[in-house]
């Protein structure tokens, strides 16, 4: 449930403006103490069904009916006293419990709770990214399918390079996309559960709850990673903590999708100050408030910066698996308490502006089609050579006056400001008379663009059959909090 912030302290921007409730739910205090409960709860089920007679069902009961009421003045007046959040949140549950106090996190250590706890959060948000990467998906695959065919100058070291299509130059940023979204589909699916090793990996406490009983200490792990939804899938080895590699191994992949969010962003930014392509703007936005006519890319520029936050927490994340001692070392657990929900958050908050800004993205043909009459000239030079050879002139003769018309006309446009006339000179000179008739023709952008509309169908094709594993990415649309 959201919760009213405070204005006498800090509060984090991912809180107030930028992500999805569902998001900040998932990382909330109330989500996370519950599933601690939940499992202390799993836990003492799977034993007593494996034969730990001094579980009772009672006990059980009482337990499974307290998963939500968290007494959170008692917990944190708790934690002062033991400075251990697990102990706290412990003696909490059991003080609504009191039946089921003493069989409570029996043969546990915390993080059999904290880190399996975590395992299933980061497994549900990127389970959550990924709906909202289809979505994304989605309304890109619209856009560049509405746009296959309209040619657009192509930009190499940003300067005018050969036309490309305004949805083949899309699909790129969708294709980057795409290979996302089945990274993160790949990462979700083999997560492992932590399971129930104890302090130090050995399973040595719980073997002594089960009174050495090697298989119901298995068959209580395995019980309860299927509970929570991983399968069979439980790491075989561990210290006290799962691998903190598998921190890193998510962090860079939301790092890695928010470099792409960030190269599409520059982009329209860039389309944006050619007045080719702008992200949408509400009837009453301002883009500036000292100049009246601006329409600032605020979005796009709020996705950059977004986007480079998550780009550089895989570097905390590094130095944790890297700097972990032996079985496990607390220097862990600071960092990770906020680099881990920074990560979901604003990954969250960089597809809601993707979703917002590709249902709203404004094209301007005729921009485009006088930018591209600008540089078609020059480009259709290669063209001209080979009409005229055709006409029954000599190659390196016609090249030879095309290079000093074109140097003429470049002068012209750079030097007095003129538009490129280089067309105009040509058709004036008899000596290109055999293909005069040919020039409007030769100036097709249509002509320069390739197999950029054959290859942008084929493409949405390929992302269309992978979108039909997603469902609701048809559904609802967004919009910008602030």
């Amino acid at each position: 449930m959201e919760q009213t912030n405070r204005t006498d302290q800090y509060v984090s921007p991912f809180s107030t403006r930028y992500t999805s409730v569902e998001m900040k739910e998932l990382f909330s205090d109330d989500w996370k103490f519950s599933t601690w409960r939940k499992i202390w709860l799993e836990v003492a089920r799977g034993q007593k069904r494996l034969g730990v007679s001094m579980i009772s069902d009672e006990q059980i009961l009482e337990m499974s009916s307290h998963l939500l009421d968290i007494d959170y003045s008692l917990a944190a007046k708790l934690e002062k006293e033991y400075r251990h959040d697990v102990i706290a949140h412990m003696h909490t549950f059991g003080k609504v419990c009191p039946l089921a106090a003493p069989i409570m996190h029996l043969g546990l250590t915390s993080c059999c709770v904290t880190d399996n706890t975590e395992l299933i959060q980061m497994r549900d948000g990127l389970r959550m990214l990924i709906k909202k990467l289809a979505k994304c998906l989605h309304r890109l695959l619209l856009f560049a399918d509405n746009y296959s065919g309209l040619p657009t100058l192509g930009f190499t070291h940003i300067q005018s390079a050969q036309p490309v299509t305004v949805g083949k130059r899309a699909c790129m940023w969708l294709q980057d996309l795409t290979v996302h979204l089945l990274a993160l589909e790949e990462i979700t699916s083999g997560l492992k559960f932590r399971g129930l090793k104890g302090a130090t990996g050995t399973q040595a406490s719980m073997l002594e709850v089960f009174d050495g009983n090697k298989k119901a200490v298995s068959d209580l792990e395995l019980y309860l990673a299927r509970i929570f939804g991983f399968a069979d899938r439980i790491w075989p080895i561990t210290g006290q903590t799962y691998p903190r590699l598998v921190d890193t191994q998510i962090l860079q992949a939301l790092a890695c999708l928010a470099a792409s969010i960030h190269k599409i962003f520059l982009d329209l930014r860039v389309l944006q100050h050619l007045k080719e392509i702008e992200e949408p703007f509400e009837k009453n936005q301002k883009g500036s408030s000292a100049m009246a006519y601006k329409r600032n890319p605020m979005r796009g520029e709020r996705a950059c910066a977004i986007a480079r936050h998550v780009a550089v927490l895989p570097t905390e994340a590094l130095m944790t698996q890297a700097l972990q001692i032996f079985e496990r070392t607390l220097d862990d657990s600071a960092g990770r308490r906020i680099y881990i929900p920074e990560a979901f958050l604003a990954t969250d908050a960089l597809l809601i502006i993707c979703q917002n800004v590709f249902e709203g993205l404004v094209v301007h043909p005729r921009v485009i089609e006088k930018h591209l009459a600008e540089e078609l000239p020059f480009m259709a030079t290669e063209e001209i050579i080979v009409a005229m050879v055709e006409a029954g002139h000599n190659r390196q003769e016609v090249h030879e006056k095309l290079v000093i018309m074109a140097q003429e006309a470049g002068f012209r446009v750079k030097d007095l400001g003129t538009s490129n006339q280089l067309m105009e000179m040509i058709g004036k000179d008899s000596f290109f008379a055999p293909i005069h008739s040919q020039l409007k023709d030769l100036l097709d952008a249509h002509r320069f663009i390739g197999r950029s509309k054959e290859q942008t169908e084929s493409f949405l094709n390929e992302v269309a059959s992978i979108l039909r594993m997603y469902p609701e990415a048809t559904e609802g649309k967004s919009e910008l909090k602030v």
